[in-house]
């Protein structure tokens, strides 16, 4: 399997407000680069309950990079890959979103269709609930919830694990 693994986290409700990303690089079953990296988001503006959620505030990113100045980095990552997330639609949003807010292209990057989706793919498998928490727990995935690269990293285990699980099961199915 290869395939990259993404996760946002977001300052405000607005999509476009990433404040973290983290990056899982899976090359024939096996992580082979990690990045993650702090973003400030549009005025450094955070929403207590979003810093409720993940712990990041203003404090944190006064001296990051903005997301123009940190696509390339991001780009280079995803184009052209298999790309992951759990809850695919809020992580390709924020990425649509971000690209859109700064003016960016998103030539390559396949925004348009769907990415792998690890909750789609366990509620599949007949899983509940879905959440990454719980469904690192199932498979006993290390775990730091909320921080993009731990969550990142745990998707890109949770997708092999899954995956495996349903080639396995569909070798059952005559």
């Amino acid at each position: 399997m290869t395939f990259v693994a993404i996760d946002f986290e977001t300052a405000t409700s607005q999509p476009y407000s990433a404040c973290a990303v983290g990056i899982i690089s899976v090359q024939d079953s096996v992580i082979t680069d990690e990045f993650e990296c702090l973003i400030q988001p549009p005025k450094n503006l955070y929403f207590q309950q979003n810093t409720k959620v993940h712990g990041l505030s203003a404090n944190d990113t006064k001296h990051a990079l903005s997301f123009d100045n940190v696509f390339v980095e991001i780009q280079q990552r995803l184009i052209g890959k298999q790309v992951v997330a759990h809850n695919e639609s809020f992580d390709r949003n924020v990425l649509k979103q971000c690209i859109a807010h700064y003016q960016l292209s998103s030539k390559g990057l396949l925004l348009h269709r769907n990415w792998n989706c690890t909750v789609k793919l366990s509620q599949h498998l007949g899983y509940s609930p879905n959440k990454l928490s719980d469904c690192c727990q199932r498979f006993n995935i290390p775990l730091q919830h909320h921080d993009a690269l731990s969550d990142a990293r745990a998707c890109a285990i949770l997708f092999m694990q899954l995956s495996a699980q349903q080639r396995k099961n569909k070798m059952y199915l005559f």
